[in-house]
């Protein structure tokens, strides 16, 4: 069985790197555990309702791996009306993808849960506005290599700042993890923070 770091019982059911530095901005301590499922969505399926569907999932699948312990579970998609944006597998893509968010807004959903010793789930949401991108902005910045791992294509929080003209909401749900909201999710679950043990 899987053993947790010393004085930790909070996992963090996730390899994004994005999400274990905003975790760790709240000064907890955690163990990281990536859960491996199917992401695909469901035919029809609604940007609120895959991100919650998906960030259950996999608290409940890593819970299951550290008993007695709070999993906690996070997903993000960016969706431009009814259409998700998820990962892009290229370049060419992430080009696509890029022209078509330009100039316009679209909403970013995170869906977080947590398992084990508490079940507690929500979604948020944050609006994005793009600044109305040239080809040449579109073509350098699919090159970085940045969008690859970023669903829609960009990260907010690196050189893809220079996409965005404005927020609503949120601006760590946008980079994987809105930290206001998912504190209150851990305090109302009782889970033990720097300045409130347990």
């Amino acid at each position: 069985m899987p053993t947790l770091e010393e004085s930790t019982s909070l996992v963090l059911a996730s390899a994004s790197p994005r999400r274990r530095d905003l975790l760790s901005q709240l000064g907890l301590r955690f163990t990281i555990a990536a859960a491996d499922i199917d992401e695909t969505p469901l035919p029809g399926e609604a940007a609120d309702v895959y991100v919650l569907r998906l960030a259950r999932e996999k608290a409940r699948t890593v819970a299951e791996r550290f008993p007695g312990t709070w999993v906690l579970a996070a997903d993000t998609t960016v969706a431009l009306g009814t259409e998700l944006l998820g990962k892009p597998s290229s370049p060419t893509e992430a080009r696509e993808m890029l022209t078509q968010l330009s100039g316009r807004t679209h909403a970013v959903y995170t869906g977080v849960a947590l398992a084990g010793r508490a079940q507690e789930s929500m979604v948020v949401r944050t609006g994005v506005t793009f600044r109305t991108l040239s080809a040449g902005e579109i073509d350098w910045y699919a090159n970085t290599g940045e969008p690859l791992d970023k669903a829609g294509a960009y990260g907010m929080q690196g050189k893809g700042s220079f996409l965005v003209s404005g927020i609503e909401g949120s601006p760590t749900n946008v980079i994987g993890l809105p930290l206001g909201e998912t504190l209150e999710l851990l305090m109302r679950a009782g889970v033990p923070t720097p300045w409130r043990g347990p």
